[in-house]
């Protein structure tokens, strides 16, 4: 069979599995709508939060990334990693025994305001829009090639799949969704990098492969490394931006980590606190089996990629080639009119006017959009059609998962924190379940909207989304927890400075016209987050330090929340 039917037959599977466990697993009441009921066992939320956290971002977007970036692209790897533990360890636990399951009501709460609940609901929706925007891309980049349909198409396909489950099955429905999503992202992303390790470098491990030689006996880095330098772009293994915005970036990831409400609100799907440690752990687990891969997986497709392109005649290349064009995310601009693909970087004067504007170059006729990386790499290795097929499932899997989580927190950000606790707290359980389901159908078609219309590819929207949970709830969150003097009028301030400046940086430099040698200090827009997080923590503690402290019941709260007594009994909601 072609891959074109066994995508129809591997992907028409997993999303018939996909749409049994929702039904199967349909939410009943709020408490099951907002965190499945309680009662998710560790293990199995361990497998959901993977699914939750791998995003379309770590499966389509990062090995594309690291692909193109080396040695640079190891900021998403750590900070992404980083980040995850940082959550697990210092802010999890902490959350779940105080019982609030949402960001914005642990907020509320914490901070004894409706103001601090409603910047926080602002602060969630800009970071879960801005995330879920990411995950559209994703699935259209996969829909528009391997189902043969346009781009818009494949957003349009994937946004009424997404509503279907999460708009029935709430949270519930989600968490057992998310765990056979789980199972199919991850064997469709260690199969075929297994496949190429072997092929490439004679290992099963993709891991030790990326350390291993190619069959003439030469380092699979250092014949990268020499790929790059021939046609004009830095060498692999060496950082591209310099180690400034490599530190500041790698921080912004890892504090929005942990800032992230979709990941958060997972650790109260669990019935004790003691089982929201285990989960973590063996999410932490899961998650690394997928992230210690992908950098062997960049190298695999970045390698054979230059292969096959490389001074080739365009009239002889590969029939994936000429597939991807037609999806518009691969591009062959022949500038010079020898029916060759002349790759090379634009960027780099002084190699170009030497070596490759003597063989006829007339600027770089080859443009590859990094998220196409992955999906791509099986067919540029020449793998079975299963296999790539294979592929498609997983990075779809990736992609929905994480696209459900987020409009459930965009959903209860409406239902619960405006709607419950500030705008109508009488209303019955019923119609608060009925404006979850509502806030989803309109949140489903606005990230869907953005998905057609993408800021970015994929994993720079969702750093920026990281950047902003950065800069708004991570010092709220943290100081939250481990300062008694942190007060209301310090954490709104805070909040409101972070998000205004990294937001405004942002916008700033990606669409009103900012140049990269106007950074502050070097920094990137992917890495201002930091600097956010930096002004929100320093305006929260000089406010909280010049206004009345908090009530008392407020600072007992807090020291409960601190020492984590009774940690394994279970916490009312």
């Amino acid at each position: 069979m072609d891959t074109q039917i066994w995508t129809y037959i591997i992907v028409g599977a997993t999303f018939a599995l996909y749409v049994a466990v929702a039904i199967w697993a349909r939410a009943g009441s709020t408490k099951e709508f907002y965190v499945a009921g309680g009662g998710v066992h560790p293990i199995a939320n361990g497998m959901a939060t993977a699914a939750d956290w791998m995003s379309a971002a770590s499966f389509i977007s990062m090995a594309g990334l690291i692909s193109f970036m080396g040695y640079q692209g190891a900021q998403y790897l750590m900070g992404w990693t980083g980040g995850y533990v940082l959550l697990a360890l210092l802010l999890a636990p902490y959350l779940r025994k105080f019982g609030k399951f949402t960001v914005p009501d642990f907020i509320g709460e914490r901070y004894y305001s409706q103001t601090a609940r409603i910047v926080a609901v602002i602060c969630a929706l800009f970071v879960s829009f801005t995330y879920v925007v990411g995950q559209m891309k994703g699935v259209g980049v996969a829909f528009s090639k391997f189902l043969n349909v346009p781009f818009e198409w494949g957003v349009i396909i994937g946004v009424g799949i997404v509503f279907f489950y999460a708009v029935l099955g709430g949270m519930k429905g989600i968490t057992y969704t998310q765990v056979a999503q789980f199972c199919v992202l991850i064997f469709a992303y260690l199969v075929p990098a297994i496949f190429i390790s072997i092929i490439m470098v004679g290992t099963p491990i993709p891991q030790l492969g990326l350390g291993g030689n190619l069959e003439d006996g030469t380092s699979l880095l250092l014949k990268l490394d020499e790929l790059s330098r021939e046609l004009g772009f830095k060498e692999y293994t060496t950082s591209h931006n310099g180690k400034v915005d490599l530190f500041f970036v790698t921080a912004a990831l890892m504090l929005g980590t942990a800032g992230l409400p979709h990941v958060i609100v997972r650790f109260f799907t669990v019935p004790k606190v003691r089982d929201a440690r285990k989960s973590a752990g063996w999410a932490l687990l899961f998650i690394a089996l997928l992230y210690t891969t992908a950098p062997a997986v960049a190298a695999f497709a970045r390698t054979n990629l230059i292969n096959t392109v490389k001074n080739k005649e365009y009239a002889a290349v590969p029939s994936w080639f000429k597939s991807w064009e037609q999806t518009g995310l691969l591009k062959f601009e022949d500038k010079n009119g020898d029916g060759k693909i002349q790759y090379y970087n634009d960027k780099n004067a002084e190699y170009v006017m030497s070596v490759a504007r003597p063989n006829g170059w007339n600027g770089n006729e080859l443009t590859v959009d990094k998220d196409i990386i992955v999906l791509a790499n099986p067919e540029i290795a020449d793998l079975p059609a299963w296999v790539i097929a294979l592929v498609v499932a997983g990075g779809l899997a990736a992609a929905l998962s994480t696209a459900a989580g987020l409009l459930l927190v965009i959903s209860t950000s409406v239902s619960h924190d405006l709607l419950k606790k500030w705008l109508m707290p009488d209303i019955s359980p019923k119609k608060e379940l009925g404006a979850a389901r509502i806030s989803i159908a309109f949140a489903v078609i606005i990230a869907g909207y953005f998905g057609i219309n993408p800021p970015g590819f994929v994993a720079q929207v969702v750093a920026w989304a990281f950047g902003l949970a950065a800069a708004s709830f991570f010092p709220a969150i943290i100081l939250g927890i481990f300062s008694k003097r942190m007060n209301m009028q310090g954490a709104i301030s805070g909040m409101v400075v972070g998000l205004v400046f990294t937001g405004a940086y942002i916008i700033y430099f990606k669409y009103g016209g900012g140049q990269p040698e106007d950074y502050l200090f070097g920094i990137s827009p992917e890495g201002i987050g930091t600097v956010g997080m930096l002004l929100n923590t320093t305006v929260a503690l000089v406010i909280s330090r010049l206004t009345p402290a908090p009530p008392e019941e407020v600072q007992d709260l807090v020291e409960n929340i601190r020492i984590p007594k009774d940690a394994g009994d279970a916490v009312a909601h």
